[in-house]
């Protein structure tokens, strides 16, 4: 098992290194003067020049990287071209505020589409049907269009839960939890539509099975069967799709936080890309490959536990 871990965590770290080289070249060969966007057209030429100086603009490619690998191995990843302030403070900010809605989105997520999945495996007829069609709705939605509808109906009709913000959950447990509700909702529906279809279809080959019919024969109740057995065998592929739903629920958070004027760090991206922050964005970049490879791993050692075939492969 450790030497099953060992290889995953190495996977990662090349795949880290390769997206921040890319991701530094590509911010590198942009061509934008950035010094002139910091200190404005009617700065001088003097002025832009040791502003370019100052940020290390002027220094060849290869020794920029080098400086900033340095940087980072030690925890640094620089600070802000803009306003100074420190990525790592930035990133320490806004990280909890999207951890936070995509998070409680994945949960909410995972437990529909169990519930939603297993009943239209064990059901059928209308009930499957039904959950068909709302799989393709719901996958079919973009994530943008469902906040404004439910920002328009629960936050500004209804008044139930805040259309903005967002509140710590060291601040307020309540508030944190309703500055959340909608926009972790908005996040979900596309997750649970398609990791539903996932549980639905692993389900009703898995209830087809062999060992199915010999468990039944020997007289285990059904919901014996199914929640003790028959899901563990089906959870394989939902988990694939799971963490490919996280993957693409923290792209999705950048849309969202934008309409629910979320501090996250969507916005943080957002913004550093609009100005040309490259610091901001490459750690903004760097710091999320970083979460995908831990998901990544996590899923890979709960494969491990579910298939032990898996840690022999």
């Amino acid at each position: 098992m450790l030497v099953f871990l060992f290889r995953r965590i190495a996977a990662g770290a090349v795949l880290v290194v390769v997206v921040a080289t890319a991701t530094f070249l590509l911010l590198s060969l942009t061509g934008t003067d950035v010094a002139r966007n910091i200190l404005g057209e009617t700065a001088t030429r003097a002025a832009v020049t040791a502003k370019s100086h100052e940020l290390g603009l002027d220094q060849p490619l290869a020794e920029r990287y080098w400086h900033w690998v340095q940087q980072a191995v030690q925890g640094d990843l620089g600070a802000s071209w803009f306003t100074g302030d420190s990525v790592n403070q930035s990133l320490v900010d806004t990280l909890p505020v999207t951890l936070s809605v995509v998070l409680a989105g994945l949960l909410t997520a995972a437990v529909l589409s169990v519930l939603l999945g297993t009943a239209a495996a064990l059901r059928g007829g209308w009930v499957d049907r039904l959950v068909q069609v709302g799989a393709v709705l719901g996958t079919a939605a973009p994530s943008f269009l469902i906040a404004l509808v439910l920002a328009v109906t629960l936050a500004v009709q209804l008044g139930w839960l805040p259309a903005t913000g967002y509140v710590a959950i060291d601040a307020s447990g309540v508030d944190w939890l309703r500055s959340i509700t909608l926009p972790a909702a908005s996040l979900a529906v596309g997750a649970t539509a398609a990791t539903a279809m996932q549980v639905r279809g692993a389900l009703v080959d898995v209830l087809r099975a062999d060992f199915v019919r010999t468990l039944r024969s020997r007289g285990l109740s059904t919901r014996s069967v199914v929640f003790r057995h028959a899901l563990r065998n089906a959870a394989p592929p939902a988990l694939t799709v799971l963490a490919l739903q996280f993957i693409g629920l923290i792209g999705g958070a950048v849309v969202v936080e934008k309409v629910f004027g979320l501090p996250g760090i969507g916005t943080l991206a957002n913004s550093a890309a609009v100005r040309g922050d490259a610091p901001v964005l490459l750690g903004t970049v760097v710091v999320t490959v970083v979460i995908v490879v831990a998901v990544n791993l996590l899923l890979d050692v709960a494969y491990g536990w579910l298939n032990p075939k898996v840690r022999v492969s």
